[in-house]
């Protein structure tokens, strides 16, 4: 369709880059017209497709109420970051009561427009979440984000899809990157389900690449020399397709909804041990 419709930049959802980036390599992959590729989010993906496919690779964070308050130049050479505020919007990241945070400090991104009417000012027929969101003159955007010296900015998670197990906070969608860049896997999403032990257990659910088997066994030691101990999933599930939005999204709800089933792997029951890592 690319080549047909002369197309000659593309928006591409992180899943997608990654299903492009695990389909084999082929003798036309820069016979095309593209020439910028937005990644959202960008992951460590965007070295590999610019090579891969000859294309200059940007990324962006955005949602339907804030008109695209951050976005990067070409190929940053920061692996998951959403670039820097553009002109005309001023960006916080805030504790719970809303006082700013260091650099390097996970927060909550809050934001206001110079000009009116450039960001929703709320939500119809619902006063309460109007409220709620545009709190002390800010609209939070229920997003956790960290600011590096740089002045870089990059996503850490939903806050209500942040997971809390034996006193650590996980950011799910780091856990989700590591996931990914095993070469079985093709889409991965990871939520919290309830633990009689900890605050919190780690589910992850995945859906392989087209004529490949996932080996739970497998992912996990891929994850053991990329992420903390106490981050790497306690229990795997393998599915055909995780459930999504009309845009594409993952639903995570839905999956937090369900839970544990009997089809699991569970970690702590495949090695015999008194306690996970």
């Amino acid at each position: 369709m690319v080549r047909r419709l002369e197309v000659t930049s593309v928006f591409l959802l992180g899943a997608m880059a990654t299903f492009l980036l695990k389909r084999p390599p082929a003798a036309d992959d820069r016979d095309h017209p593209l020439r910028h590729v937005m990644i959202v989010p960008l992951g460590g993906a965007g070295p590999a497709f610019r090579e891969r496919f000859g294309v200059d690779v940007y990324t962006l964070f955005n949602m339907t109420e804030i008109s695209t308050p951050l976005i990067s130049g070409a190929n940053p050479a920061k692996a998951g970051t959403c670039g820097r505020p553009r002109p005309g919007v001023e960006l916080r990241l805030v504790d719970a009561h809303d006082i700013p945070v260091a650099d390097g400090t996970p927060g909550e991104l809050v934001i206001r427009a110079d000009a009116p009417w450039t960001m929703s000012h709320g939500y119809d027929g619902r006063p309460e979440a109007t409220a709620a969101a545009w709190r002390n003159g800010w609209f939070h955007t229920g997003d956790v984000f960290v600011r590096d010296a740089d002045g870089d900015w990059f996503f850490v998670d939903r806050l209500k899809d942040a997971i809390r197990r034996r006193g650590e906070n996980i950011s799910s969608y780091e856990v989700e990157v590591e996931i990914l860049s095993h070469p079985d896997v093709r889409e991965a999403a990871v939520v919290a389900v309830p633990s009689a032990d900890t605050e919190d257990e780690v589910l992850a659910v995945l859906s392989a690449v087209e004529g490949r088997s996932i080996d739970p066994a497998a992912i996990v030691a891929h994850l053991e020399p990329r992420l903390a101990g106490f981050m790497i999933p306690r229990y795997i599930r393998v599915v055909d397709d995780l459930p999504k939005t009309p845009t594409s999204k993952v639903e995570k709800h839905v999956l937090r909804g369900v839970g544990l089933t009997d089809d699991c792997w569970d970690r702590l029951a495949e090695t015999h041990q008194g306690s996970t890592r």
